[in-house]
């Protein structure tokens, strides 16, 4: 499940995407456009800063701005930096795993069908660009997916 701070952490870098290249945004600004608390955001872009998405600036001047173009940047490698592993479970996540006390993991149905949740939320999640998240038309689902929600 993505969290609040994966949530807002996208949603900021979706606003920053949205700007001129190289103009920055001030925290409050995109807190207020995106109905994010502010000490909150500030703690999120700050972890965003160290994993060399967006680059900021003090002062007067100062703000927020991409640190790379958002065709770089890579939905499931945001998540996993504000979220921590995609896997639902942890003997599923690759980065992460840890072994089920309460299983056996060989024959485990449970972890052989939470193995495949997470390689299909990698597949969309690595596969998607902050641009493309950008500038999807949210009425523009595959057929596949309508059929399912």
């Amino acid at each position: 499940m993505l969290t609040k701070k994966g949530k807002y952490g996208l949603k900021a870098l979706v606003h920053l995407s949205n700007l001129p290249v190289g103009q920055l945004a001030f925290v409050n600004d995109i807190a207020v456009a995106n109905n994010i608390p502010k000490k909150f955001l500030d703690a999120i872009l700050g972890e965003l800063r160290n994993a060399g998405f967006v680059q900021s600036r003090k002062g007067k001047e100062g703000g927020y701005r991409l640190a790379r173009p958002a065709s770089e940047i890579k939905i499931g490698h945001v998540v996993r930096v504000l979220d921590g592993p995609l896997a639902p479970i942890p003997c599923a996540s690759r980065t992460q795993y840890q072994r089920c006390e309460d299983c056996d993991e060989a024959t485990c149905q449970v972890r052989q069908m939470m193995l495949e949740v997470r390689q299909a939320i990698a597949e969309v999640l690595d596969n998607r660009s902050l641009a493309a998240m950008r500038d999807a038309d949210n009425d523009d689902f595959p057929v596949e997916l309508t059929s399912q929600i």
